[in-house]
This record gives C-alpha cells, sequence and structure tokens, in this order.
C-alpha cells in the first residue's frame, strides 16, 4: 500500500519482447491491492478496507469518493486505458467487458493465502471468456494480453509488521521473505498455466518511510530495518523472475524496480513540487487504522502532500509515480 511509482514502467519492460498492437486494442489485467484499487471493495459488504466515504475523492471527478484509496486518482489510472476502471466484481459472468481486460485489484490483498485470493479470480475469468468465445479464441486472447501485478505490501504492513499477528512471530524475515516467494511462484506460474505470457510485476516501495511506519520512530525518520526487508523481498522477486523467464522461455516475466525513485521523492520532495513527505495529508489516528475518515481534518493544500493518509500516496504523488 505504500508509493510503488512508475507503474507504466512495468508495462514499457514488458513489452520490449511483444508485437506492437495499439493501445485500443491491448488487453490488461491487473491485480493489485488498494494502490491500484478503483472500487472493487465497494461491492464487498463486510470488508474493512474500504474509501468510499470522505475525504477520499474530494479531488476525483464530481468530488466524490469512488473507493479510491487517495483524494483523486490512482497509480493505476496512469496506465491509460478503460482497463483500468472495469472493476471484476461488478461484473456478470457473462460480460462482454471481460474480453477487454479486467481490474481485480482490492484493498488489503497481498501474496499469502489469507490475502492472496485476487489471483483465483483471474481463473473463473478465463472460464467465462472459454464460454464466450471458444477455448481456442480464450487462449489466444490470454496469450497476447498485458498482465501487471503490484504486490506485496499488505504482506509486511498489515501482516508481518503487526505486533498481534502470529507470522511476525512465527517467521523470521528471512523465514518469511522465502514464504512470500515461494507462494509468489506458485501464484505465478498458475497464471501462466491459464494463459499468460505477458506479466509485469511492480516491486515494493521504502515501506519503512510511509507515515504509518514512521509514527514507530522515535525520530521520525524512515524505518531502515522495514527497508531493509522490501530490499530482500525485491531482490527475491527479481530472483524469481529471472527463473520464471527460465523455466517458460515462450513467456516474459518483467521487474520494475523504482524503489530508488520513490525514494528520492520522499527525501528530496522539493524537487518534485511537494513541501511535506513525512507526514499524510489527512491526520489520520494510525491507531485506527490509519484511513481518512470523515471527521478527519485535511491539510491546507493537499497539492503539498507526498501522502494522503497514513499508507497512500496523493493524487499529485500517483501523476508524478506513474
Amino acid at each position: 500500500m505504500a508509493i510503488q511509482g512508475l507503474a507504466l514502467a512495468a508495462f514499457i519492460l514488458a513489452a520490449k519482447a511483444t508485437t506492437v498492437v495499439s493501445a485500443a486494442s491491448l488487453v490488461t489485467f491487473i491485480f493489485g491491492d488498494s494502490l491500484t484499487e478503483v472500487g472493487n471493495n465497494n461491492y464487498l459488504q463486510y470488508s474493512l478496507a474500504r474509501s468510499d466515504f470522505p475525504w477520499y475523492g474530494i479531488d476525483y471527478s464530481g468530488r466524490k469518493a469512488t473507493g479510491r484509496f487517495t483524494n483523486g486518482r490512482t497509480i493505476a489510472e496512469k496506465l491509460g486505458d478503460s482497463t483500468t476502471t472495469t472493476l471484476y466484481l461488478s461484473l456478470s459472468k457473462n460480460d462482454d467487458a471481460l474480453l477487454k481486460g479486467v481490474n481485480y485489484a482490492s484493498g488489503g490483498a497481498g501474496i499469502l493465502n489469507d490475502t492472496g485470493i485476487i489471483f483465483y479470480c483471474f481463473k473463473k475469468t478465463k472460464e467465462s471468456i472459454t464460454t464466450k468465445i471458444g477455448a481456442e479464441a480464450a487462449n489466444k486472447l490470454c496469450n497476447e494480453a498485458m498482465y501487471f501485478i503490484g504486490i506485496g505490501s499488505n504482506d509486511y504492513v498489515n501482516n508481518y509488521l503487526q505486533p498481534f499477528l502470529a507470522d511476525g512471530q512465527e517467521y523470521t524475515p528471512e523465514e518469511f521473505v522465502k514464504l512470500v516467494i515461494t507462494t509468489l511462484d506458485n501464484q505465478l506460474t498458475r497464471l501462466y498455466q491459464l494463459g499468460a505470457r505477458k506479466v509485469a510485476f511492480h516491486g515494493l516501495g521504502p515501506l519503512g518511510c510511509i507515515p504509518s511506519q514512521r509514527v514507530k520512530s522515535k525520530t521520525g525518520k524512515c524505518l531502515k530495518r522495514v527497508n531493509e526487508w522490501v530490499l530482500e523481498f525485491n531482490s527475491e522477486v527479481k530472483k524469481l523472475i529471472a527463473t520464471l523467464n527460465h523455466r517458460f522461455p515462450n513467456a516474459k516475466f518483467a521487474f520494475a524496480d523504482t524503489y530508488g525513485d520513490v525514494l528520492d521523492l520522499i527525501d528530496n520532495p522539493t524537487a518534485y513540487g511537494f513541501k511535506v513527505s513525512n507526514t499524510s495529508c489527512c491526520n489520520v489516528d494510525t491507531n485506527i487504522g490509519g484511513l481518512c475518515l470523515p471527521n478527519s481534518k485535511l491539510c491546507s493544500n493537499r497539492t503539498d502532500y507526498v501522502f494522503w493518509d497514513a499508507f497512500h500516496p496523493s493524487d499529485k504523488a500517483n501523476a508524478n509515480t506513474g
């Protein structure tokens, strides 16, 4: 859920080995968390990971909360096609929109079994597409589509780093990253088996620098150990990507590493047109979730801030890092 930044770079990397197609004909499937969610959780009645209330969306079209975890647009909407707003949970299994791509992103989603269910949703999509256009055409569509994956933050921020959850006590950092990578390997392999051939995985940003982690520091600075764990995660994902490319030579898996760029944005906000990067525009209570609630107090100038709430970038930051 922290800034991952420059999401489009992942597509550029993956597209290097693909046939040139027009943006209008490119089918895209997006798997992510609250950074790329545009409202799927609005359809989950009992989900606590929701943002369909003020002050979310205050700078979005119509100044209305739509389920985006920011004051305006998400990083996903920098990809520039309608897929970014085609919600998986809003579609019926017979909906023609399935043929154009789907956004599965869901706030709270992750890689591990407790949070990694969004990958299994694609199996149902593939089945629906096959029913509509036949197996051969469905396989062709899935083979030629792009797959963007930006996920993993919640496995740390809302799992391993939570003192009341078992994973943080049961596993060492080395054991935990091995568990996450093994699970991700299985998920990406399954995605390949379902037809994915052009997959871009977006690495994590400096989670130790997001407001929800800074408040745990006595000095208010970034948590070094958290950032070290993130760097280890990114390093292991890169190795996994190389392994997958060797294992499946007819596919292209790419890794977008923007950790350094995002850290520079946070360390040098004025160079990017910001003034504040160590706290959020919305004055949130990290003890009750860190979200921007209707009774929260907002900053006087939203464009000055890199972060909107304790976890998520502002609309302007998404524009800079998308």
